[in-house]
């Protein structure tokens, strides 16, 4: 397997050069205000900016957000993906994932990433309450550390279930010694943590795209809401960022998976990676997913693949379709026609570069745009699932068909609206899968359908697959204080 050069953190702060929320299409990156740089009137002064801005940086450079590992946990334990590349190439990576024999002495970067961020996150919290500064600006900076670190919770909630919650500095290494804490206690400090965050954040950032905002904690409470079958709740807060005016379906669903939907429309949040001749500012995300071939075709390492089994799930004519899979031996939709003869015969399209932008890197590979954790499109399907679990089917299928006239867009002839009624839910099921294929949604939604042992059992799937093992690492650094899950 190729070894990724290791990134070297640095700040957001000093680095990073950002289009604006209003400015979808525009590559004029020189002449963009840089993300970290106070201009007056932006943000009032509280004196904890820096620390804040380094939370965006750790969101790029921490194991498991944004970097390889989120993959792998995210989509290749789904039927939608699997491993790539060459046979031989991570092969027990691949079989861990692929074929559920997980392992607590793998991956332990995904458990120890979150927790640097979280660690960072109350670093900052610590700093602002223990300063008694009560400005704007400090509570600002304060409420976009408790919405990262509700975030990152709510990432190792879902993937480990039970996990310790800690919310103090860490100045001696006991200090991160806890035991776990059960799922409705974790879920209860993330609710604390975006609640506060949904409060005191602003609804937008014009000036530094990438920020937490009230949006951002609404969306990811309403999908906690949406895990813990609370349909009241989950429809509420996705009504708030549905109601709020600062989101829309962005106009053409390939489109949003390039550098020119970075930052648009409908992003909710994302991770923002610096584009720039020359100059990477990303990690291995993207090159890890590109075209694993030869000569122009020597994209990347050919991770994280689609499988047949999502190629035929897709309705006849569904557009999502072709801007989400590369197919051998077909057009790339840039003029240039994929090879036959590859490691696979299906790549990732939403992890593919424009080529004429990739080459402006000069090395040809696939880097340089967004990360997208959670975008509109996803809160509009959260609506939908549970106005249709509370019998409001007829708002159900308006919320469903929203997504699916965008996805049609002037093709009156494919994806008809669906009607309210029994098999609602099932449509609903299937606009998740399509519409947020090789997002990291489909393994998880799985799981908490209670789908999971039916369409993943023969893969190697049982229940207790649900959660991955704690990494054996932190257990043996707790002194046994951490206990592992259940049945590993």
């Amino acid at each position: 397997m190729r070894n990724f050069k290791s990134i070297v953190y640095i700040s957001l702060l000093a680095v990073v050069s950002l289009p604006t929320l209003n400015s979808c299409n525009d590559d004029d990156f020189l002449n963009r205000k840089p993300l970290g740089t106070a201009v007056e009137g932006d943000l009032p002064a509280g004196g904890f900016e820096e620390k804040a801005f380094g939370l965006y940086g750790k969101l790029r450079t921490q194991g498991g957000i944004t970097d390889w590992d989120r993959y792998w946990f995210q989509n290749i334990r789904s039927d939608d993906a699997m491993k790539g590349s060459t046979p031989g190439d991570a092969s027990a990576r691949g079989n861990i994932m692929d074929g559920f024999v997980y392992s607590p002495t793998e991956f332990a970067s995904n458990w120890d990433g979150h927790f640097s961020l979280i660690y960072a996150c109350n670093d900052l919290i610590a700093d602002v309450d223990n300063s008694g500064k009560t400005d704007s600006g400090s509570i600002i900076n304060k409420a976009e550390a408790l919405a990262i670190r509700g975030f990152a919770y709510f990432e190792l909630r879902r993937d480990y279930g039970e996990v310790p919650i800690i919310l103090n500095r860490i100045l001696t290494p006991s200090d991160g010694i806890k035991a776990k804490s059960p799922i409705a206690d974790v879920d209860a400090q993330i609710i604390s943590d975006l609640e506060l965050a949904a409060e005191k954040l602003p609804i937008s950032w014009p000036s530094y795209p990438g920020r937490a905002t009230s949006g951002f904690a609404n969306s990811i409470l309403a999908k906690l809401y949406l895990y813990q079958g609370n349909w009241v709740k989950a429809l509420e807060k996705a009504e708030v960022v549905i109601n709020s005016g600062q989101y829309a379906l962005y106009n053409s669903y390939e489109t949003l998976f390039k550098e020119q939907g970075d930052n648009c429309i409908e992003t909710i949040f994302e991770v923002q990676f610096l584009r720039q001749a020359i100059v990477n500012y990303s990690n291995n995300y993207f090159e890890s997913q590109g075209i694993r071939g030869s000569g122009d075709w020597d994209l990347g390492w050919g991770f994280n693949v689609p499988t047949q089994n999502l190629v035929d799930a897709y309705e006849t004519g569904d557009p999502r379709k072709n801007s989400t899979i590369l197919f051998e031996g077909q057009d790339d939709g840039f003029g240039f026609t994929i090879p036959t003869g590859l490691a696979q015969p299906y790549w990732n399209k939403k992890a593919y570069s424009t080529p004429s932008y990739r080459a402006l890197q000069g090395t040809g590979k696939n880097h340089w745009f967004n990360v997208k954790i959670i975008r509109y499109a996803d809160v509009i399907l959260i609506a939908a699932e549970a106005a249709n679990e509370l019998g409001n089917t007829a708002k159900a299928a308006d919320y469903v068909n929203q997504v699916r006239a965008r996805a049609r867009g002037n093709n009156a002839g494919v994806l008809p609206n669906v009607a309210a009624g029994a098999g609602l839910k099932a449509a609903i099921k299937q606009e998740r899968r399509v519409e947020l294929a090789m997002e990291g949604e489909r393994f998880y939604d799985l799981v908490r359908w209670g789908d999971a042992p039916t369409v993943l059992g023969s893969l190697g799937y049982q229940d207790k697959n649900k959660f991955y093992p704690i990494p054996q690492t932190a257990i043996d650094q707790s002194g046994g204080v951490l206990k592992q899950n259940p049945n590993y």
